[in-house]
């Protein structure tokens, strides 16, 4: 005949107290209010940090609730945000930057961005000529889609010829079907760098770093036919009289001109066209006129560094 052990003797031989066997286990949600009130309160404050970054905040405010713990808690109020995935791009193989030995063999192109005077950004499109450095448009705008993009380089191939191939970077415009559909028909060879390797299109870095030192930086703009404007007065005195070291203090027109037999007929006449004057030299070939550099100063646009940048341009 088996005998019953009564609740007290089971507790002695157990080890455990009367106390703890009658009480009731609390739910885990009840185990985790403070644990949830302490996520709550640092969660609304800042919405955009991570389990790490929360851990962290409740260590510095001294509640030392185990990690697992806390992530657990994190978890089950889903305030677990999904990571953002790099986009997988094919291998690319790394290709030698070589110096052309003529124009259109392969431009480099890339994009920058900036802000105006109110806050709101654009973009700029640089292209240049590998062979001579010589930069052939700056595109400015809010949005530069790659439909944006190729009409860009359409009018380029219409004014200078269709080059070899593009050095370019793997950005969304660049990578996209629409642009290498367009680059195929064209039978341009696309060259892309490897990601996270700008050194590999040094040539358009270098140029980027000079046009934002002597324009984008070097002005306060206020709207972007501004910044249009005195991009592409820049952009005659970089091609047509800037010395650049890279070339023996040569300028880039003056390095490896352009020019054919039919071209150089053009002549170099002074016009007086209100109180602007300017030369056939110095209109675009898209029919857009450009100012003088020495009529910036009368355009409602000012340096915001010193009186000197407007010379050093």
């Amino acid at each position: 005949m088996q005998t019953r052990l009564s609740i007290i003797r089971a507790c002695q031989i157990a080890g455990l107290s009367r106390a703890a066997y009658y009480k009731k286990p609390a739910l885990a949600s009840e185990r985790d209010d403070e644990v949830i009130d302490a996520l709550n309160a640092i969660v609304t404050l800042h919405g955009r940090w991570g389990f790490w970054k929360c851990f962290a905040r409740l260590r510095l405010d001294g509640r030392c609730w185990n990690k697992k713990r806390v992530h657990r808690v994190y978890c089950d109020m889903g305030l677990n945000m999904p990571r953002r995935c790099k986009k997988r791009l094919p291998d690319r193989p790394r290709q030698p930057l070589g110096l052309a030995d003529a124009p259109n063999c392969c431009w480099a192109l890339d994009f920058m961005h900036d802000t105006l005077y109110c806050g709101r950004r654009f973009r700029t499109l640089n292209v240049i000529d590998e062979a001579n450095r010589e930069c052939l448009t700056i595109e400015i705008g809010t949005s530069i889609p790659s439909a944006r993009l190729i009409r860009v380089l359409s009018r380029l191939i219409d004014c200078y010829g269709v080059p070899s191939a593009i050095r370019l970077d793997n950005g969304p415009e660049l990578v996209s079907q629409m642009f290498t559909e367009w680059a195929a028909a064209k039978s341009i060879a696309i060259r892309y760098i490897q990601p996270g390797k700008p050194n590999q299109n040094a040539f358009i870095e270098r140029f980027n770093r000079t046009y934002r030192t002597e324009v984008l930086d070097a002005y306060l703009f206020t709207n972007l036919e501004q910044v249009q404007t005195i991009t592409d007065q820049w952009l005659i005195d970089y091609n047509e009289y800037r010395p650049h070291e890279a070339l023996g203090n040569i300028p880039p027109v003056q390095f490896m001109p352009r020019l054919t037999q039919g071209s150089e007929s053009l002549s170099d006449n002074v016009y007086l066209t209100g109180e602007l004057t300017m030369t056939n030299s110095h209109i675009c070939k898209f029919g857009v006129i450009l100012i003088r550099m020495e009529f910036l100063p009368q355009m409602n646009c000012f340096p915001y560094r010193n009186s000197g940048s407007l010379a050093s341009i």
